[in-house]
């Protein structure tokens, strides 16, 4: 595919990071050429500096040949105008925009989307959708990353299992049979680095990252299960200001177990605003790694750290102080993977990684089979997909095991009139089955093309 790129700052460059994986064909936009020359080092792609919403600079890159559009610039109008110029000169299929402004997002206007409008298939605002999976993350405690469907009745929380755990020496068919009432499947497992889907033999190992499918309702039991610890966060400190923090402060307000909240930035005009808007929170104006800042923090005292600033070093570096004053629960926002080895030094921080949350709005439009929901699964060693089938699909009746999906790829359940069905290899399938299947993305053509017939 061809796919122009407008902006390439922390978002575009997420977008492009995950996209330059496959066999895509990238153009990248943007007005700043000290941006561009860092993401032509570090990707195969194709840098042009200019804006993305210019007719005549669409036109010198061929957009006219382009299947996708993803304007995502730090400039809402850009990107509506980018959109609009792409669809009415250059016939471009899908148009995406990234929207951060409150004023273009409220649903009052969601009728200006359209063709006879603003031309956009997909509006995107990535600070919007981190804050969200902040919030899920800690509303199911003891979860390191949480991807929910069915309006969030059903999950796929990954945990990780600590030497505390109790059944890291169980095989999987082991505990499918000994909690068979909680009704779960073991998706996919990070075991020292290594990604794979685990047989029925597996035995777990101490350290394993795993993730489950499961009913919402069911996870606590599941973790309660594992021995995996669930605390009460009540103590939290926020590092930042922008919109995503303020998101995430207001949801930590309305949470009855937070007594205490606090947030440090180092913007003054955002500790005034958040002052202002926020009822309960304790706004701390300053340096944010300073001694005094922290100690008016009281760090020490804290339960959850949540690091979300634009720079990933000070995210990192303020989770790894966290962890020292005894913080038990970290979070960072990460927006690249230059640091990764700084990551890895800092134990059972959580890394919310912006350019995976990013993509996963994208991948439901940008996949050629009928998708309801679409996560790309840690830091994008696969693909999780809720799969609906389409309503003339010749694969009706036929069994998952006659399928013929790449060896990689596995169905872990199918949704069959509200319930979970987790037993399937001979089961037929049936029109209006919702299908949760892993993608690695190597296999992902191979599965679209099984999946349109």
């Amino acid at each position: 595919m061809k796919i122009i790129v407008g902006g390439a700052g922390s978002v575009g460059r997420s977008i492009i990071a995950y996209l330059s994986r496959a066999d895509n064909d990238i153009v990248v936009l943007d007005i700043n050429q000290e941006r561009l020359d860092e993401i032509s080092k570090e990707f195969d792609v194709q840098t042009v500096l200019g804006s993305v919403s210019r007719p005549d600079i669409q036109e010198s890159i061929g957009a006219q040949n382009a299947d996708i559009l993803i304007a995502a610039t730090d400039n809402d109008e850009v990107n509506l105008v980018a959109c609009q110029v792409a669809y009415t000169l250059f016939g471009v299929k899908k148009k995406i925009a990234r929207i951060d402004s409150e004023y273009f997002l409220s649903p009052l206007w969601n009728t200006l989307y359209n063709e006879k409008s603003l031309p956009v298939d997909l509006v995107i605002s990535p600070d919007e959708s981190i804050a969200k999976n902040i919030m899920d993350i800690v509303s199911i405690k003891g979860a390191r990353e949480v991807y929910p469907f069915e309006n969030g009745k059903i999950v796929m929380v990954g945990f990780k299992c600590n030497q505390e755990c109790g059944l890291y020496q169980f095989k999987i068919s082991e505990l499918y049979e000994n909690f068979r009432d909680l009704e779960f499947s073991i998706a996919h497992i990070l075991r020292d680095g290594v990604h794979f889907y685990p047989k029925d033999d597996e035995m777990l190992h101490a350290s394993d990252m795993l993730y489950v499918l499961t009913y919402q309702a069911n996870v606590s039991k599941i973790l309660k299960a594992f021995n995996i610890a669930q605390p009460v966060y009540e103590n939290v400190v926020i590092f930042g200001s922008d919109a995503m923090a303020f998101d995430v402060a207001r949801f930590m307000e309305e949470n009855d177990d937070v007594l205490s909240l606090k947030i440090v930035t180092n913007q003054l005009d955002a500790a005034h605003k958040m002052s202002e808007y926020l009822n309960k929170a304790v706004v701390i104006y300053g340096e944010m790694m300073s001694d005094v800042i922290l100690s008016d923090a009281h760090l020490e005292r804290a339960d959850l750290t949540i690091s979300v600033t634009p720079q990933d070093k000070d995210n990192l570096l303020l989770s790894l102080l966290a962890k020292s004053s005894g913080v038990n629960t970290t979070l960072s926002l990460v927006n690249s993977q230059m640091y990764d080895n700084l990551t890895g030094r800092i134990s059972d921080n959580i890394i919310i990684d912006r350019s995976t949350i990013t993509i996963s709005k994208i991948l439901q439009d940008i996949r050629h089979v009928n998708l309801i929901n679409a996560y790309s699964l840690g830091r994008g060693f696969s693909e999780v997909w809720e799969l609906k089938l389409k309503i003339d699909t010749l694969l009706e009746g036929k069994k998952i095991s006659e399928l013929n999906l790449p060896e990689k790829c596995k169905v872990l359940a199918v949704l069959r009139q509200g319930k979970l069905i987790f037993d399937i290899e001979n089961m037929p399938l049936e029109l209006g089955d919702v299908l949760f299947m892993i993608v690695p993305p190597n296999t992902i053509k191979r599965v679209e093309t099984i999946f349109n017939i």
